[in-house]
């Protein structure tokens, strides 16, 4: 892996672990046993490693968020794709987990962050639309638009909720919790025949909590 590369995977991990405030250019020099005057050879300052993150981030999201706006997704892929969504988002969780100090100190993603906010809202629509067309949850035009706009505000904000409460839980725990919020909000609209699979997401997340629960 070169220099470079191994600049940006080393500060990811960094700034997922530590948080992004608390961690410095010589951190990241540091942990790669590389001089900060290297560091800085490759990256002019730890804005520039954000604004390459973000662009990393950006680029893997929107491909993924797009998916259901440009080709209609099956019921059941649907279901999946809410992991998918939550799972690129929790491999750069530093940008949501200190969101507003982030846009603060770097307003210029501000708006390409709204952006992909805006995409998130499309591409809910869009799996609702599909739902809704198969007959799979029923709901008048002005639930769906509620309902869509909480659940993309779920989807903002669920790693910064989990984290001021937990402070580091593991992956698949969040992840999973954060499928399961998603679909207590589209349980009340579905079928008795489409619940199976919320009953499932349901049970694993009992599952996975048990031993938490336990201490």
């Amino acid at each position: 892996m070169k220099t470079r590369d191994r600049i940006l995977h080393s500060s990811l991990a960094l700034f997922n672990h530590e948080g992004e405030p608390n961690t410095t250019t010589v951190d990241i020099a540091n942990e790669l046993d590389i001089s900060p005057g290297n560091l800085y050879y490759h990256f002019k300052g730890k804005d520039v490693i954000i604004a390459e993150l973000f662009d990393q981030y950006e680029h893997g999201i929107t491909e993924i968020l797009k998916a259901p706006i440009d080709r209609p997704l099956s019921v059941e892929d649907n279901w999946f794709y809410l992991y998918v969504v939550f799972e690129e988002m929790y491999k750069y969780r530093f940008l949501y987990r200190n969101l507003s100090d982030l846009l603060a100190r770097y307003p210029e993603l501000g708006r390409r962050f709204r952006r992909l906010v805006d995409l998130k809202h499309a591409a809910i629509t869009a799996v609702w639309r599909t739902l809704s067309e198969a007959a799979v949850v029923s709901t008048s035009d002005e639930e769906a638009e509620a309902l869509v706009d909480n659940m993309v505000l779920l989807l903002t904000y669920w790693l910064n909720y989990d984290h001021l409460l937990h402070q580091d839980r593991p992956p698949a725990l969040i992840i999973h919790q954060g499928v399961y919020q998603l679909m207590s909000m589209i349980a009340p609209y579905l079928g008795e025949q489409q619940r199976d699979f919320y009953e499932q997401v349901r049970n694993i997340y009992r599952t996975l909590i048990a031993p938490a629960a336990a201490k």
